[in-house]
């Protein structure tokens, strides 16, 4: 078999099941190098939710991996400087591997390994930015451009997640020919697995009450402030507003509740972090799920695609990098202006007006999404090697 070098910082929920999948196939050898160094998996305080999180559901199960020694003086994935690992061009080529994908290139051991390994190795890059928040223009537009093109040529293919994403690469001068579409996914059987149960009991609700879902970081990057001062606005009976999460808009979202009038402040429902285990039956405790990013930074948003494998239809913002893909308006969901809340309460009313539409958009979404899978992100990396 030909081996895969993986290189990417640090054991995350969404790409260890992938990790797993690709060994057990056993069509390549891979192995994955840690580059944050071993105490990553430590519990850590995560400045989005400002909590620590330790994930519930097993990161390093089923395959081969190594957390590589880091010497940075300020570890970690924030910053260019916070990845420094001296012995990762050895420990890959003491591994002998035929090929190299990685996971991001800001960081100064991954792009070093991306200039090392040029015209050495298959070089296959993973990233999922997009122009969805491109305002630069001038002398910065111009340095960006040639910064990003130095990088790329340095790459053989490139994993493209979406169509935001190709258009990002095709803009940096990534050729058409050495674009390969592995889809962003997240594991859809552990979401669409039939459970009658929810968090309705737990939270007093009943089966006819209508629920509108956020789960996430409550910062500005996501707007829930526009989510909830939507919902105030259209006031519409027997549907419920649940915020599941913590961050930064935490306590202005709770000020901001508590000075309702107690109908509709006993109508908005606040509870913490939930960890992964949990997180299904968030989901099916909801008739939608809302994603209203404002930016900057949403590359995707795969709290959509969970919430689409467990059935629920969604409303995502046009600054989500997911929308132009995942989302058809009265089939699956609804796509609406970042920051207009006049195009977000539309959505919102027509879902709660038309639940049989809305419950139909629900068993579309489950459809549409079985085909953002790990198994064809495997595919895909599989013949590209």
């Amino acid at each position: 078999m030909r081996k895969l070098a993986i290189i990417t910082t640090h054991p995350i929920q969404y790409n260890a099941p992938l990790f797993e999948m690709l060994s057990q196939r056993e069509i390549i050898k891979i192995k994955v190098f840690y580059t944050w160094g071993a105490d990553v998996i430590e519990d850590k305080y995560d400045p989005g939710f400002k909590k620590n999180i330790n994930w519930d559901i097993p990161l390093l199960n089923g395959y081969e991996y190594q957390f590589v020694e880091n010497i940075a003086k300020n570890p970690g994935s924030h910053h260019y400087n916070g990845i420094i690992n001296p012995t990762l061009i050895s420990e890959i080529k003491k591994w002998q591997a035929d090929g190299i994908l990685v996971f991001g290139w800001k960081f100064k051991s991954h792009l070093k390994c991306l200039k090392y390994f040029s015209k050495k190795l298959t070089i296959i890059f993973r990233g999922d930015s997009t122009l969805l928040d491109d305002t630069q223009k001038g002398i910065k537009s111009i340095i960006k451009d040639l910064i990003l093109r130095s990088v790329y040529k340095n790459v053989d293919y490139c994993l493209y997640v979406g169509n935001a994403n190709k258009k990002y690469f095709l803009k940096y001068g990534v050729k058409e020919n050495h674009l390969i579409f592995a889809p962003h996914a997240i594991d859809n059987l552990r979401f669409s697995i039939k459970k009658e149960k929810s968090l309705r009991e737990e939270l007093s609700l009943n089966q006819n009450d209508f629920v509108f879902l956020f789960a996430g970081k409550l910062e500005t990057k996501k707007n829930p402030l526009l989510l909830l001062n939507s919902f105030i606005e259209l006031n519409i009976p027997n549907t419920y507003l649940l915020f599941v999460g913590n961050g930064e808009l935490e306590l202005e979202i709770k000020n901001i509740c508590s000075l309702l009038e107690q109908s509709i402040r006993n109508r908005i429902l606040i509870i913490d972090f939930q960890n992964q285990q949990r997180m299904p039956l968030v989901y099916k405790t909801a008739n939608v799920f809302i994603l209203p990013s404002q930016g900057p930074g949403e590359t995707w948003g795969l709290s959509v695609n969970e919430a689409m494998a467990s059935g629920v239809p969604v409303i995502v913002s046009d600054k989500c990098g997911c929308y132009c893909d995942l989302i058809e308006d009265y089939k699956n969901g609804f796509v609406f202006e970042s920051n207009n809340s006049t195009s977000l309460k539309s959505a919102m009313k027509y879902m709660a007006e038309h639940i049989e539409k809305s419950n139909l958009m629900g068993k579309n979404a489950v459809t549409f999404i079985s085909n953002w899978s790990y198994e064809r992100i495997c595919t895909s990396i599989e013949s590209t090697l």
